[in-house]
């Protein structure tokens, strides 16, 4: 069996590389790069690997995406029309998701902004907090990564309510689904969590209508993808206080370029993409395991269904 890596940065594929050896001794595993020579291969892993990758690897029979999320695949003119592909599937990212939203959404409930501007101008005076009960906080977006992260925060004792594309149920989470119960569930969302994949349905979802369904004041988190924002709509809302604050992990364009709008504004929280880092040891375990199923003819969960786009 021949494993192909390919992934824009050296390191990560020699990670790839080491990890998969390991776990798959009786495979030949090897890194590949635009530039390289032809090969063939059983099965690839990777991120943004490029049409190049499927013109000179030949005998792929499953694409693996090494991160999370496909979007970076399905966007790809030349990935074959008819190769499955495999997300992954936590991973140990939902935890570190879990972990990030956790913090956004107790430093919003507990007011933590206000209390650092008082500090500045040395002022001493407690600020009392919202009723938790009416303190909505909305993660859009249900899959394994979305549903822990709903999960954790109604753990804390968060009114939490979820919203998926189709019917879901989880204990403790009032859950929305359609087009019908979008404006329903957005209107209680005090903190929204953007928890979404890239899709042709959610590409520029969140725009000037979408924000006007939150209540006046409400808070934004996107630790899904750039693309689901509209920048210009999202910055009006912040301008005009409709939005008292939003935190973002993830740009239409990364890095964030140097004078983009986003760096200097006073609503606005930005980290580098690190919601949810890969671990490539938990990462390859996921992989190597579904490889080995594969081979022996039985089915594997995370196969995306690209008419939906995950």
């Amino acid at each position: 069996m021949r494993i192909v890596i390919s992934h824009p940065k050296a390191a990560n594929r020699e990670l790839w590389c080491a990890e998969m050896t390991t776990l798959l001794p009786g495979a030949t595993v090897f890194a590949w790069q635009p530039g390289d020579p032809p090969g063939q291969a059983d099965y690839a892993i990777g991120w943004h690997p490029g049409a190049a990758l499927f013109t000179a690897v030949s005998g792929i029979k499953a694409f693996f995406s090494s991160g999370a999320g496909v979007d970076h695949v399905l966007g790809e003119p030349g990935y074959p029309a008819d190769l499955p592909l495999i997300r992954l599937e936590d991973a140990g990212m939902a935890r570190q998701m879990a972990e990030y939203c956790i913090y956004e959404v107790i430093r919003i409930y507990h007011q933590r902004e206000r209390y650092e501007q008082q500090q500045r101008q040395h002022v001493w005076r407690e600020l009392e907090p919202p009723p938790r009960t009416g303190f909505g906080v909305g993660v859009m977006g249900l899959g394994v990564l979305g549903a822990a992260v709903a999960g954790a925060l109604s753990g804390l004792g968060y009114p939490v309510r979820g919203y998926s594309r189709s019917p879901r149920e989880i204990a403790g989470i009032a859950c929305f689904s359609g087009d019908a119960e979008l404006p329903r569930f957005l209107a209680g969302c005090r903190v929204l969590i953007l928890m979404l994949p890239l899709t042709a349905a959610t590409t520029a979802l969140v725009g000037r209508d979408f924000l006007a369904q939150l209540p006046a004041g409400a808070h934004l988190v996107n630790v899904a993808r750039g693309a689901l924002i509209i920048e210009d709509d999202l910055l009006a809302a912040l301008d005009s206080g409709r939005l008292a604050g939003a935190t973002l992990d993830v740009f239409g364009q990364e890095p964030l370029p140097g004078g983009h709008r986003f760096w200097d504004h006073p609503r606005v929280r930005i980290t580098p993409h690190v919601a949810a880092i890969t671990l490539v040891a938990e990462s390859a375990r996921q992989v190597a395991a579904k490889i080995s199923k594969l081979e022996l003819g039985e089915p594997v969960s995370g196969l995306v269904d690209r008419s939906r786009g995950y």
